[in-house]
């Protein structure tokens, strides 16, 4: 399930080929990577000294997506570790019609649950493992097992 945001194209997203630079893909990651951290209670800098840290991140690119569309990024947690939760991406462009078959960006990240003030990962709140859990309707998670 996870969460869904939408993403308008802009003109300075295209690099000299005419296309989406692959950096900006990570960019619109980070987007719903945020939007899945507000959803879930998680958001970086609200004040605790615990919270999420970005560790690793890929993306494999599929096709090219040209100014002006509108892309749908699909955040979902795939797995829960005890220090850690991996999110899984999807973007795909939007038509006016009817919404592309084919991904344009497909990728991952695995977000660690650190203690800021030492910079050490520490166990998953309980309370954050059941918020993912609920979100992404899928009890599984929680003993590790993928969707």
């Amino acid at each position: 399930m996870g969460i869904q945001i939408e993403i308008p194209v802009r003109w300075g997203d295209m690099d000299a080929l005419r296309h989406v630079n692959n950096t900006t893909y990570f960019q619109y990651c980070e987007s719903a990577r945020i939007a899945y951290f507000e959803k879930i209670g998680a958001v970086p800098g609200s004040g605790s000294t615990l919270g999420p840290s970005l560790v690793a991140a890929e993306l494999s690119f599929r096709r090219p997506v040209h100014y002006p569309a509108t892309l749908l990024v699909f955040a979902t947690a795939i797995k829960i570790g005890r220090t850690s939760f991996t999110l899984d991406y999807d973007i795909r462009e939007e038509s006016m019609s009817a919404r592309v078959e084919e991904s344009a960006a497909h990728g991952s990240s695995v977000v660690v649950w650190v203690d800021y003030s030492t910079g050490k990962p520490v166990p998953l709140p309980p309370e954050l493992i059941d918020r993912i859990v609920a979100l992404e309707k899928n009890p599984g998670l929680r003993s590790g097992e993928k969707n």
